[in-house]
């Protein structure tokens, strides 16, 4: 008995040497073996910053591409970073590998600071995070729920052709308010109905504190943690007195929809939300501790945020690109007609019947990518790429903006031109997909990408059906070409621009009011 012991521990002493020997020959081998990828010379303790514009990152990132490659090393003050450029290395690292390549760098600022915590986008890899990614997936990828939202979606659509047919000039709002609508519906199960709506109102003001609260030398807390213990009152701590400021309207955002629906579930009035169903769920189970219901308003929460911003820039996106380019307006018309006729506007079911406006659809993801550079994953291993050492702890930026600019993937790349996915092999279309370049990458993919996606080509198919746009005109009667830039920001919002949106016909115009005057009922 005692041999036997002896020599089952004997076997696994050596089986645990032979393991971590290895792990420790590989890293000995990838840390001082192996070079790191080429990248700007960095000087000390500001590493690679002194290099960088204060906008458009991923602009001098593309531009750098051609000196150092589609993967370029730099240090972002004390941080290893590492920019992707290529569709190849990001399919390679972050999909393939994605079981190392999956967490997300500390965010002082918005974890601790500005209180967005709990919120999936950002959550470190682990256990939290697979139980708000589970969540998400019940909510937005299973098929019945997404049946479940069809309904919805129509509804809000109509809504949206109403505001456009009365009020065409303010056409960014309106698309701005479909998307809030839908989510704050799914999310919460409160009707929105106008973008003045409390529950819109309190998210905005929550989105719009936060992205500037972050903007700027407030960032430097994540690089510089001790930072964070800086008296408000301190010369320099004017970021952290912005965070407290914002924390407070993020707080509301969580709090006051929570104890809106907390209240009807007890009243026997709530209506069917995500919300709801995880406090049911959690009572089900017995789980609803204190700190699972934070984790709930937070998952509640990052609805609103993870689908709002992606519809209605990728919207409002589309509708630049059919002001300058009405021959693929004029193209998509004719297909919907020659499909659908004028009968009725298309619906969900009718997707897989038009394939040119899918391609629209694509170009407009492409053209203008919702997030131009990707939310950073972090490394948790050492690890080797094409003769390269990439360090544990490097962040990893997918630089979406180079991506859909290579030639190589889009030939004549600044040109808006749908029908270049008509022509390409099924290789290239794979791996170039902008679809999958826009909703994230490896296990971070975003979860809400098949109803994000769905809801922008609803809006898509029935502006193009129902309406005409063109450029507007200035007081001389000449046509105003609108800026095709984004603004600065982690989501590339576009520059705010004028155009003529009309009816195609009184036909259409009375369906629309008539479509509005139903769902108002």
């Amino acid at each position: 008995m005692g041999v036997t012991l002896f020599h089952s521990a004997a076997l696994a002493a050596t089986f645990l040497l032979l393991y971590y020997g290895q792990l420790y020959l590989r890293r000995l081998i990838i840390g001082r073996g192996l070079p790191l990828p080429p990248g700007p010379r960095a000087i000390p303790i500001l590493g690679s910053v002194h290099q960088l514009p204060m906008k458009h990152q991923c602009k001098t990132f593309h531009e750098w591409r051609g000196q150092y490659g589609d993967m370029i090393y730099l240090r972002i003050f004390r941080k290893p970073t590492l920019v992707l450029n290529s569709a190849q290395a990001v399919h390679d690292l972050l999909d393939k590998r994605n079981s190392i390549y999956s967490d997300r760098p500390r965010s002082i600022l918005m974890n601790e600071l500005l209180g967005w915590d709990r919120d999936l986008a950002v959550l470190p890899y682990g256990d939290t995070w697979r139980m708000h990614r589970r969540w998400f997936q019940d909510g937005f990828l299973a098929k019945n729920a997404l049946d479940g939202y069809r309904h919805l979606q129509q509804r809000e659509v109509y809504n949206l052709l109403s505001r456009l047919l009365e009020t065409p000039d303010a056409f960014m709002e309106h698309i701005k308010g479909y998307a809030a609508a839908l989510v704050i519906e799914i999310a919460y199960g409160h009707t929105a109905t106008s973008s003045d709506d409390e529950f819109i109102r309190m998210a905005e003001d929550a989105m719009e504190g936060t992205v500037e609260a972050s903007g700027g030398a407030a960032m430097i807390v994540d690089f510089f943690p001790f930072l964070k213990h800086l008296p408000i009152w301190m010369p320099g701590a004017g970021f952290k007195r912005k965070a407290l400021k914002v924390r407070s309207l993020v707080h509301k955002m969580h709090e006051i929809p929570y104890q809106s629906v907390r209240h009807a579930m007890d009243t026997g009035a709530a209506k069917p939300s995500f919300l709801a169903s995880l406090l049911e769920a959690g009572s089900k189970e017995s789980s609803l501790t204190t700190e699972m219901v934070q984790q709930i308003k937070g998952a509640a929460a990052t609805v609103y945020g993870t689908v709002t911003d992606t519809t209605s820039t990728a919207l409002q996106h589309f509708v630049l690109a059919m002001v300058l380019h009405p021959e693929v307006l004029c193209k998509a018309q004719e297909e919907i007609d020659r499909v659908i006729g004028a009968a009725r506007l298309p619906g969900l079911e009718d997707r897989g019947t038009l394939p040119y406006l899918e391609c629209v659809i694509q170009e407009v993801y492409r053209w203008r990518p919702p997030f131009p550079l990707s939310l950073p994953h972090q490394l948790t291993e050492d690890d080797e790429y094409r003769g390269y050492r990439i360090p544990r702890g490097t962040m990893i930026f997918p630089n979406v903006w180079s991506i859909c600019r290579d030639p190589a993937l889009f030939p004549e790349p600044e040109l808006f031109a749908p029908d270049r996915y008509q022509k390409m092999d099924e290789h290239t279309a794979q791996l170039a997909n902008p679809r999958w370049l826009t909703f994230g990458f490896g296990r971070r993919i975003c979860p809400g990408r098949l109803f994000g996606d769905s809801s922008v080509w609803l809006v898509a198919a029935n502006i193009i059906a129902a309406f005409d746009i063109r450029k507007a005109r200035g007081t001389t009667g000449e046509e105003i070409t609108p800026p095709a830039d984004f603004k600065p920001g982690a989501v590339s919002h576009p520059e705010p621009f004028r155009c003529e949106i009309c009816p195609r016909s009184k036909q259409i115009a009375d369906m629309i009011s008539q479509l509005g005057l139903n769902v108002a009922m």
